[in-house]
């Protein structure tokens, strides 16, 4: 081996090392912090495919190098995966683990992906809950949404969505994180790393409705690391390198977001993130009806306020608050609904207002011809 190439493994081999230098302003807190770390598909689920990569192993291989340094680096962190083998979890589980957790941060890593392959479009993008305003944020949606296809009874268990319905994403897209100022401080985070860590290019931190946000109950952000649709991402991912660069810029990401939360700097409360409402503070709401004329045809929209299996005793609930409530069962479910309309903005209104009253987990419902979608 010549004096050059010597030099060359010394650095490399340093690369962990210097890559997560103590922070002499982090100041430990008595409490661990928990992570919940979401390697993107698994098992029957490939997720995308490149030439040479499925986006499931190298979701995975950078999940655990993610959580090996957190968990080696920051003494007040607990870590959890939602995976850590090459096994398929549905959606809601992967949710679900972060919520048993009580989990401060949930992050799912995955790979970016176009439907031909395009050597001019390469990048990593981080991804919070919200409204898309591209077409090309909906089609991420719509790809990672799809993994739904695969599992038993989906309908039932996402109470009717869809991926394959615009409708159903335009609505999901409308729900808002209650956490979606953190959420954005964490992309944004991870994006600056991945720019000045791995200097490679950033695409930004984008909204899209995501299945497996929209049911986490804290600060959650979904990474693509890049796209196996392009042949230098692609062999910048599958390669020792690029994966421990990647998840090195992730790490340090998390390791700043948890020191400003550690400092007070970013704030996280989540007793003060639910609307709460009283006996003595009863809403009294007449909710509109648009009453321009529909087609047959017409997408109508209602907002549903809550769903059960079993019938709700309206009396000793919020929904004793809701003038014009209205019922319907569908899916083996109960579900509980206020107004209907043709106009999207006004629909949108009307969420807003149950939303900031009672019922923070409202959402849209659309039918059309009379039937749910």
């Amino acid at each position: 081996m010549n004096h050059f190439k010597y030099i060359a493994l010394l650095l490399w081999l340093l690369l962990p090392a210097t890559a997560f230098e103590s922070s002499a302003t982090y100041a430990p807190k008595p409490n661990k912090r928990i992570v919940v770390i979401d390697a993107g598909h698994g098992g029957k689920d490939s997720g995308s495919l490149g030439k040479k990569a499925q986006e499931k192993n190298i979701a995975l291989s950078i999940a655990l190098k993610v959580g090996g340094y957190l968990t080696t680096h920051l003494d007040n962190v607990k870590v959890v995966y939602t995976r850590n083998t090459d096994v398929f979890l549905e959606l809601h589980e992967r949710a679900q683990i972060a919520n048993d957790a009580k989990a401060d941060i949930f992050i799912s890593i995955h790979c970016n992906s176009l439907l031909k392959r395009n050597e001019n479009i390469l990048g990593s993008e981080t991804y919070v809950m919200g409204l898309h305003t591209a077409e090309e944020n909906l089609n991420v949606a719509k790809r990672e949404n799809s993994v739904i296809l695969l599992e038993n009874n989906y309908e039932r268990r996402y109470d009717g969505y869809n991926p394959n319905s615009p409708e159903a994403h335009i609505i999901l897209s409308m729900y808002q994180n209650a956490y979606l100022k953190q959420s954005l401080s964490l992309a944004e985070k991870i994006e600056g790393q991945f720019t000045a860590r791995s200097q490679r290019p950033s695409r930004g931190v984008k909204q899209a409705g995501f299945m497996v946000l929209k049911a986490s109950a804290m600060p959650s952000v979904l990474v693509e690391t890049g796209f196996l649709s392009n042949t230098q991402d692609e062999n910048y991912l599958l390669s020792d390198k690029g994966q421990v660069y990647t998840a090195s810029a992730i790490y340090r990401a998390l390791r700043q977001y948890l020191e400003e939360l550690d400092m007070g700097k970013i704030s996280f409360n989540k007793e003060t993130q639910t609307v709460q409402n009283t006996q003595n503070n009863p809403v009294v709401h007449i909710s509109p009806v648009d009453n321009s004329n529909a087609s047959a045809n017409s997408v109508v929209y209602r907002v549903q306020l809550a769903s059960s299996t079993k019938p709700i005793a309206i009396d000793a609930t919020n929904l004793r608050k809701v003038q014009n409530l209205q019922t319907e069962f569908y899916n083996g479910a109960h579900k509980y609904l206020v107004g209907k309309f043709t106009n999207l903005t006004q629909a949108q209104t009307e969420l807003a207002f149950w939303r900031s009253n009672g019922f923070p987990d409202a959402f849209l419902i659309t039918y059309k011809g009379g039937k749910r979608q």
